[in-house]
């Protein structure tokens, strides 16, 4: 089972904990991970780009000149294709660009961002996270006494009004619960923050 030091909300180390060995302790699969990405980035775009071909642009009823006797090319439309205002050929539809993963490689991708985590020595395990009201500097205190840059991930067992207010302000800086937690941010973050109850639920759910 991997080993990391635990800390108090005060920044102060305060002995260790073991993490699940299914979870965290397992080889982390980059490929999976990168497929988990792919997947999660695709299915934020919206798909809504529309163009208008030739049969959905006003205008071009008839047939700008007769077929023969005027010198001219032939022409059916004024709303063709090589007309200015024509229709778009092949242009973009409406559509979805959802990525289908499997239930088991999109769980061993989320078990191998975690794992990764570990790996790196980018986890810091809280003993527990508290706050009696939304206050951004009582955060901000609690990044600067783990000595935490960059871009931070919270991660609780439930979900804390009070903790998500509170880093609202800071930029690069996300709260999410074990429920919400997704292999996009886990990446896109420098640093894992989590608490002890949260790391439990993590491994009973995803062993």
């Amino acid at each position: 089972m991997p080993k990391v030091a635990l800390f108090n909300q005060a920044g102060s180390q305060v002995g260790d904990v073991e993490l699940a060995d299914a979870v965290f302790g397992i080889e982390p699969n980059e490929k999976v991970m990168h497929q988990a990405v792919l997947s999660q980035q695709a299915s934020l775009r919206q798909g809504t780009h529309k163009v208008k071909g030739r049969s959905e642009v006003s205008g071009g009823g008839r047939k700008p000149w007769r077929q023969k006797g005027t010198g001219r090319a032939r022409q059916g439309s004024i709303r063709s294709p090589q007309w200015v205002g024509g229709g778009v050929v092949f242009g973009p539809t409406p559509r979805s660009y959802s990525m289908k993963l499997n239930k088991k490689v999109r769980s061993l991708a989320l078990k191998s961002a975690l794992a990764s985590k570990v790996k790196d020595e980018e986890i810091v395990v809280l003993e527990g996270l508290n706050l009696e009201a939304p206050k951004t500097k009582e955060i901000t205190a609690l990044l600067s006494g783990l000595n935490v840059v960059g871009k931070a991930l919270i991660i609780t067992a439930e979900n804390d009004t009070n903790v998500e207010r509170s880093a609202n302000n800071i930029q690069g800086v996300k709260v999410l619960t074990v429920d919400q937690v997704n292999v996009l941010d886990l990446v896109k973050h420098d640093k894992l923050l989590i608490t002890k109850e949260a790391a439990e639920k993590a491994g009973e759910v995803l062993a």
